[in-house]
């Protein structure tokens, strides 16, 4: 039977694992590692997509800030994705993937309206990661040492 420390870790690490590897399956989606525009399960299938749906959520900015603010989310997703499965900072980057997350959770609630959000769980995303971000036993936080 597991202790109610070690389901709490368990779930800790489940919830790093998780949105680590959310971010990066998003990132490979806009470069089409999961297949071209079309494909059943690909949202975009290149990068060119991905910006038309960063304008769609971002209708106030100029073309120009478009591809920057694209970017920005991309690398972003990156470096906490990765951040978050090695275990490196992850308070930090916990923190951080709920600040992106909530974000994006606002600007598709104001461009798309409340359904769009809460059908792909970015408020559920969000919290998870604010969840994730608090302080906790050192044990919680950075993966297993093999022994």
């Amino acid at each position: 039977m597991l202790s109610k420390t070690r389901l709490s870790n368990a779930a800790l690490v489940a919830m790093r694992a998780a949105l680590g590897a959310g971010f990066l399956s998003a990132v490979a989606d806009r470069f089409g590692l999961w297949g071209p525009s079309g494909t059943p399960g690909v949202a975009w299938g290149g990068f060119a997509k991905f910006l038309q749906y960063t304008a769609t959520l971002l209708p106030y900015l100029p073309t120009t800030l478009v591809a920057v603010a694209g970017w920005a989310a991309t690398v972003a997703e990156i470096v906490l994705g990765v951040a978050l499965l090695a275990g490196v900072g992850v308070r930090l980057a916990a923190l951080a993937s709920g600040v992106l997350l909530l974000t994006f959770a606002i600007a598709m609630t104001t461009a798309l309206g409340p359904e769009a959000p809460l059908s792909y769980s970015v408020w559920t995303a969000a919290a998870g990661a604010f969840l994730l971000a608090q302080d906790r036993p050192a044990s919680c936080q950075e993966p297993p040492v093999a022994a």
